[in-house]
């Protein structure tokens, strides 16, 4: 896996995006307490469930796989000339 341009940042508007997407579907309800760790999971699991993005491997699943194909998925949602893809 190679580390994207921008990934950290990438991750951050993928998850604010997902969270925003699960919301308005009205499958979930993100509370304070909730982890950065469990959010990036569950909007992760949420995305393959709706077929949006490939699931990853069995095997291959962990943190920073799940951040890495939400940067990927977001950086597809973005238009092309959106700073982060620069």
């Amino acid at each position: 896996m190679k580390k994207m341009k921008n990934e950290a940042e990438l991750v951050k508007e993928a998850l604010k995006r997902g969270m925003e997407y699960g919301e308005q579907r009205g499958v979930v309800e993100f509370e304070a307490t909730d982890s950065q760790a469990e959010k990036i999971e569950y909007v992760y699991r949420l995305l393959v469930h709706d077929g949006k993005i490939q699931p990853l491997a069995k095997g291959d699943e962990s943190l920073q796989q799940f951040k890495h194909k939400l940067a990927k998925w977001v950086s597809r949602e973005l238009p092309k000339d959106h700073p982060l893809l620069k």
